[in-house]
């Protein structure tokens, strides 16, 4: 809970994640986030331009062996968590929050992506169940009337900011919707030349059984 500064006025706002679902009929694989945003202070709210950065709180949650060893990549053996656990970056997000007088709630979407090059995608792929500790930083732009009905622009407060418990089934569900049971890497130009002059060479189907060939000829 925190309130943006200024005069009588000026809005003072909370923020919470009241819950989260899988948005249906998105180009990208999209979460749909329960923003509830409650005036504490103030004058009532004409509208809001919001900007939300969210943050994945990694030591906030409990790994057991198997989604450590998958997490070896981001942040090294258990023994050097103590070092290397920390938060990552995940998304931003933004909304256009209409007028309300005491509170409202309003949709957040937050597009996910499942590029293997990016932290945040690496640490959700390794989670099999519980939840993703999220971590909301909010941003933006608040319009409202001031005492002589003239119109107030102030922005959000870097206080304010929401912790939510992100359903890890959620984001597999999202994932799943858009790429089935694939998983996408992104190689660079040369790479791919030469590993489609590979699977040429072989007449090999697909790309799965081409991975499979260097797979089996890695280990003999």
């Amino acid at each position: 809970m925190s309130a943006v500064a200024g005069t009588l006025a000026v809005p003072r706002l909370a923020f919470a994640v009241e819950g989260a679902s899988v948005q249906e009929l998105a180009a990208v694989p999209t979460l749909r986030l329960s923003l509830r945003i409650e005036r504490t202070g103030g004058g009532p709210v004409r509208s809001i331009a919001l900007q939300a950065q969210l943050r994945i709180a990694a030591p906030r949650r409990g790994y057991d062996g198997a989604t450590q060893e998958r997490l070896a990549e981001l942040f090294g053996t258990p023994d050097q968590w103590g070092r290397t656990l920390h938060s990552l970056l995940w998304a931003h997000a933004t909304a256009f929050v209409p007028p309300f007088d005491d509170a409202t709630t309003v949709a957040l979407p937050v597009p996910c992506s499942y590029d293997f090059e990016v932290a945040a995608a690496k640490y959700l792929h390794a989670l099999r169940d519980g939840d993703v500790p999220l971590e909301l930083l909010f941003s933006g732009t608040v319009f409202a009337r001031g005492p002589d009905g003239r119109l107030q622009v102030t922005q959000i407060g870097s206080e304010c900011e929401a912790s939510f418990a992100l359903p890890v089934r959620l984001w597999r569900e999202a994932m799943e919707r858009s790429f089935g049971d694939s998983v996408w890497l992104r190689l660079g130009q040369d790479a791919f030349d030469r590993l489609y002059a590979y699977r040429a060479s072989r007449a090999l189907g697909t790309w799965e059984a081409t991975v499979d060939a260097l797979l089996r000829e890695a280990r003999a």
